[in-house]
Formats: C-alpha cells, sequence, structure tokens
C-alpha cells in the first residue's frame, strides 16, 4: 500500500470517528434508547452494531484472515461506500452484528467504538523503523511488565 493510500484511510477513519461523535453529540439518554418506529433502530442500538462491526473488522485485518487479493476497483469501492452511507432503502444486517442490547448508555457503547477505532488507526498509520524491525524488540529474557 502506498504512503498516500495509507494517509486517506487515516484521513477517512479519524474523519468518520470525528463524525460519529457528531453525530451522537448533546442526545439526552432517553432519546438515544428511543426507537423511531418499531422495526428501526435506536441510535444506542446503531452505536452497538457500528462498534460490533468496528470490531469485528479489525480482528479480521489482525489475523490476517485475507481470502484473496483481488485488483483494484476503484469504482466498485465507490459505489461500495456510497451504498453504506446511503440510507434511503433498508439492509438487514448480518446476525453477527445485530443489536443485542449489551449498552444501557451512550458512554458505554461509544467506549468499545473508541478503542476499536484507536486501535484500527493505530494499525493504518505507517510504521517507523524502530516499531517493525526485530531490533526494537526487547529482549525475549528481559522482564516485560516494565521493571
Amino acid at each position: 500500500m502506498s504512503p498516500a493510500e495509507q494517509s486517506e484511510i487515516v484521513d477517512m477513519l479519524e474523519k468518520s470517528r470525528e463524525d460519529f461523535r457528531a453525530a451522537v453529540a448533546g442526545l439526552s439518554e432517553s432519546l438515544a434508547a428511543t426507537r423511531p418506529e418499531a422495526e428501526r433502530w435506536s441510535v444506542l442500538e446503531c452505536v452497538e452494531h457500528v462498534a460490533t462491526v468496528e470490531d469485528i473488522f479489525l480482528k479480521r485485518l489482525a489475523s490476517g484472515e485475507h481470502k484473496e487479493t483481488t485488483p483494484e476497483d476503484r469504482a466498485k469501492e465507490a459505489a461500495i461506500a456510497h451504498r453504506i452511507v446511503d440510507r434511503s432503502s433498508r439492509r438487514q444486517a448480518p446476525e453477527t452484528v445485530l443489536p443485542k442490547g449489551r449498552f444501557t448508555s451512550l458512554p458505554e457503547g461509544l467506549e468499545p467504538f473508541e478503542g476499536a477505532r484507536s486501535r484500527s488507526l493505530q494499525s493504518a498509520r505507517p510504521r517507523t523503523a524502530d516499531q517493525s524491525t526485530p531490533a526494537s524488540m526487547p529482549p525475549a529474557s528481559q522482564a516485560q511488565n516494565g521493571v
């Protein structure tokens, strides 16, 4: 991946985190827990869904669970990005990422999202030589508890 592509990914992750925070800022807990319609998710359920998806996606990246490399298709990527943002037609989320009522407040729901997003950003940022070379690793015999 080129440095420009890495930078673009980091910028998108940072901007979407700020957008996500802004979308829930100032909401009361009662409003966040209210479903606008019987078959629609509340804001709190949406936060749970996003936090769950972020965590699952990050775990897949970290595990190296890559099926096969596909050729880059910017038009297809743009179409997918548009469909994700476009909420005019309803889509069914996979069972694994449906809200399960894990969170009872916005702060409780935002905490796992923030943690996963921070790890996503750390993974997306370019590594310096001292972060990725064996010379930067502590000796196996050295205590790893900071003492």
